[in-house]
Parts: C-alpha cells; structure tokens; sequence
C-alpha cells in the first residue's frame, strides 16, 4: 500500500462521552463531549466548542473516570453537530 494509505493501528467507530478540561487563566473549563472514533494512537473527539491547535488538555472517560493528557493536533473541523478534532494523520474521509 502507498505510504498514505497505511494506518498505525486499527480504527474503531464508538461514541463515548467524555469531558474535556483545559487551563485558562487559571481556571479549569469543562467541555462535554464524545467520541466519534479511536484507535491506539488517538480520538477524533466532536464537541460544542473549538479549541486551539496545540493546546494541551485532559480527557476524562464518564463511563470509567479514567483520564489522560492528550493534545489537540489538528485545527478543529466545523460541523453541524459542533467541532470535530481528528488526529493529525487522519483524513477528511476517514469518518
């Protein structure tokens, strides 16, 4: 397969709620969310509010409270339903 067309790992299509929480001026901004599609490397997260490419912020599993770092690697994408954050390597065809 051409190098574009390999993927890092396997892709899964499952909504799961999250929150997602990030610094500003001190302050802790909750944003609900959910995902539209994971893999081992990352998520494609769809939420009501955009966020900075680059900005650093924590995922919070509602179904386990499991948390975890993550960065925003891509300029979110506007959609009906709010903004899209695909991973980096990820194309607009993917989901």
């Amino acid at each position: 397969m051409p190098g574009e067309e390999r993927r890092r790992s396997q892709r899964v299509i499952i909504r799961i709620p999250v929150t997602l929480e990030l610094t500003k001026s001190g302050q802790v901004i909750k944003i609900p969310a959910h995902t539209v599609a994971v893999n081992v490397h990352g998520a494609m997260v769809l939420c009501t509010r955009s966020l900075d490419c680059g900005a650093t912020i924590q995922i919070v599993n509602e179904r386990t409270n499991q948390r975890a770092t993550a960065r925003v690697t891509r300029t979110p994408r506007d959609s009906t339903e709010g903004f899209l954050f695909p991973p980096s390597n990820w194309k607009p065809t993917d989901v």
